[in-house]
């Protein structure tokens, strides 16, 4: 039986997926979260095998918690479950640590094989998206700007697009305001922008 934790700020979400599961006989959904700072709370009191989680999550990030758990539960498996741009967000939810990365638009049969396809071992991604990193293309220049991106610069970028403020990203993902400073300076560099609000404008429109 998989034990599955299922990490998602929308309550309608996580009903859902409960719904979904709860006919399953391979699956059983041991807790639902609403933030990443509760899934590391919850897994210390709960064995997990899977976590199904949205990159969008208050108070941690998706990708910040895939860093805690690559460090401190390698062994839980995680598939992201996002309606951010694969092209985008799948490349570094990889590099971060996922099994794989799902949309929300696909179709639900295909979510419970990705579950159990991760809980196996293996790595679950789109097709489109297992070309692009078996043969190292791009389809598109917004995927080549973030293909440019360290992990960390992504999840800083995804922050200062929603306003927090260097004070904020430290604090979030636990570095010094000097070190979010620097990576400001990398990424105007890298996206080709001299100010904040182009920096903020760039990392919206690579998202369309």
């Amino acid at each position: 039986m998989i034990k599955l934790l299922i990490a998602d700020p929308h309550p309608i979400v996580r009903k859902g997926l409960e719904h979904l599961f709860s006919a399953s006989s391979d699956v059983k959904i041991v807790g639902t979260v609403d933030n990443g700072e509760a899934v590391l709370e919850f897994l210390k009191k709960e064995p997990v095998d899977v976590i199904l989680a949205e990159i969008d999550l208050p108070k941690l990030n998706g990708l910040t918690v895939l860093r805690h758990l690559k460090t401190e539960y390698p062994d839980i498996k995680t598939l992201m479950l996002s309606a951010q741009p694969e092209n985008v967000y799948g490349f570094n939810s990889i590099k971060a640590g996922a099994a794989g990365y799902i949309s929300k638009t696909e179709n639900v049969i295909i979510l419970s094989e990705a579950v159990t396809k991760v809980y196996h071992g293996g790595i679950h991604l789109s097709n489109a998206l297992t070309q692009e990193l078996a043969f190292g293309n791009r389809v598109n220049k917004n995927g080549t700007f973030f293909k440019k991106l360290s992990t960390r610069e992504t999840e800083v970028l995804k922050l200062l697009a929603i306003g927090k403020k260097n004070k904020e990203v430290s604090q979030e993902l636990d570095i010094n305001e000097k070190t979010v400073s620097t990576y400001k300076a990398r990424l105007m560099k890298k996206l080709k922008v001299d100010n904040m609000v182009d920096l903020v404008n760039q990392a919206k429109l690579l998202e369309l």
